[in-house]
């Protein structure tokens, strides 16, 4: 019941936000007091879960449909307890910054917001093909919304193009769905077996990686990572993402061990593509949410060489630089937002010096940027070396990109640094711009101290992330 708690709070939360007539501080007050609720709960059930032990648990299964083999069930391995985990944290920031800054429409908008987060919820405790589906293509719903509506100038052309990249994916893994769960005789993701269907894989694999997004699917992410209020932005990129991780891991290796053996060349090389042309990308880019948005395209790929490494290191490696990228990159869009709250641009080409007279905001920044940019000990670096070592497994040409993408990335990071920090004062940094307020200060902490936890207890995340389930067991017997 615990798992179906953390699905339903959210949801059902966001019905309350949307029906009560409540002035603005105090509806948007309630979605956050939700979203800190959510995070509570989450604490039980991760205390509750016996990491040691691994496998499913926390679990309900009713079943829905007998003949097809559809039911509701949920239920929890220590990978998506963290990727959960990480998920409600950084709603409950994101949300919290909706509030501060005073988000028209607060109803609907909060009533989205927490719509958002009980679908990635519920596909991370997802185990019925049928229901992951319906999760999957739920959160598309608020997205599609929050963009389109609260977005910038350019909000339709980016929704439009948002929708036709995830329509294609959502009709590829509709299809893959169906072929998969009539071929099994089920659509139970305990009780199904193995495919060597190389076409279902691939429906799989291409909606996953538009989702990601991975190259070459990643056409639309510039615009609606520019264009989204920049809350959405950090779910969108520090979360949604995800649910890309979770499909890989849960379905992909486990149930399509042939064709991951026969593709893995291929996907390594396009994952090791999108290290390194996002990489490239996010530092040759003029503004700040540019170079944010192409590090998570390039960050994603790093993920992706991890989980197709198909060994410990690996997949070790890939839960622990998912859940650090998630907490880096809401962290860096709030920042970004802040920053651009004070200056009204986020053209690096307009800001500079403001590190003087504001450093509470020189302080985070700084600190977020050297655990981004993997300075040894950080949470970060723990989770490339990692990759890095279950990637060179496949062939040492994967570990010299992995290390070229550390690289870039300590470059573009030191590059936002400093365009934001240092140099002389921009056009658009007015000298009366304030410091950190305390109430964006309590926002955007959290995230950092959990970095800085991470920095100096990696193994809490990449040591339980599969307990018993080695790697040898997740490609060959599957998740169980």
């Amino acid at each position: 019941m615990l798992t179906t708690a953390l699905i339903v709070l959210p949801f059902a939360g966001a019905l309350v936000v949307a029906i009560l007539p409540l002035p603005r501080t105090s509806t948007a007050g309630l979605s956050f007091l939700i979203a800190l609720m959510e995070v509570a709960l989450w604490i039980v059930a991760a205390g509750r879960y016996d990491f040691d032990a691994g496998g499913l648990q926390l679990a309900t299964s009713t079943e829905w449909v007998k003949s097809l083999g559809i039911s509701y069930s949920v239920g929890f391995y220590g990978f998506s307890v963290w990727l959960t985990g990480v998920t409600v944290v950084v709603s409950a920031a994101a949300i919290g910054y909706a509030l501060w800054v005073g988000r028209d429409r607060p109803r609907a908008y909060h009533a989205l917001m927490l719509g958002l987060t009980g679908a990635v919820v519920a596909t991370f405790a997802s185990q019925d093909l049928l229901l992951f589906y319906v999760s999957f293509e739920a959160m598309l719903i608020p997205l599609y919304v929050l963009v389109g509506v609260w977005g910038g100038e350019n909000r339709a052309t980016a929704t439009l193009t948002f929708v036709v990249y995830t329509m294609v994916g959502s009709l590829l893994m509709l299809a893959a769905v169906v072929a998969f769960g009539v071929t099994q005789g089920t659509f139970s993701l305990v009780d199904s077996g193995t495919s060597d269907n190389t076409w279902i894989f691939l429906g799989f694999a291409v909606a996953f990686a538009i989702k990601a997004p991975l190259f070459p699917f990643h056409g639309w992410l510039p615009l609606a990572y520019r264009e989204a209020p920049i809350e959405v932005t950090a779910v969108l990129s520090g979360i949604v993402s995800k649910t890309a991780v979770f499909g890989f891991l849960r379905i992909a290796l486990p149930k399509f061990p042939e064709p991951v053996h026969d593709l893995r060349g291929l996907i390594l090389v396009l994952s090791g593509a999108a290290l390194v042309y996002g990489s490239v990308l996010a530092f040759r880019t003029w503004d700040l949410r540019g170079i944010v948005a192409y590090s998570s395209l390039a960050q994603m790929g790093l993920i992706t060489l991890g989980i197709f490494a198909a060994n410990d290191l690996g997949l070790d490696g890939a839960v622990l630089q998912s859940v650090n990228h998630a907490l880096i990159s809401a962290s860096m869009f709030l920042l970004v937002g802040m920053v651009e709250r004070r200056s009204g641009t986020g053209d690096i080409g307009a800001l500079g010096g403001m590190a003087r007279g504001r450093p509470v905001l020189a302080t985070v920044l700084l600190v977020a940027g050297m655990v981004a940019l993997a300075v040894p000990g950080s949470a970060t670096f723990a989770g490339e070396f990692l990759i890095m070592a279950g990637v060179y497994g496949q062939g040492w040409g994967y570990a010299v990109v992995v290390a070229l993408g550390v690289v870039l990335a300590a470059m573009y990071v030191l590059r936002l640094i400093s365009a934001v920090l240092h140099v002389r004062p921009g056009s658009a940094v007015r000298e009366e711009a304030l410091d950190l307020r305390l109430g964006e200060l309590a926002l955007v902490l959290p995230l950092v101290s959990c970095l800085l936890v991470l920095s100096f207890w990696p193994a809490l995340v990449s040591q339980s992330a599969f307990a018993g389930d080695a790697a040898a067991k997740v490609l060959g017997q599957g998740l169980r």
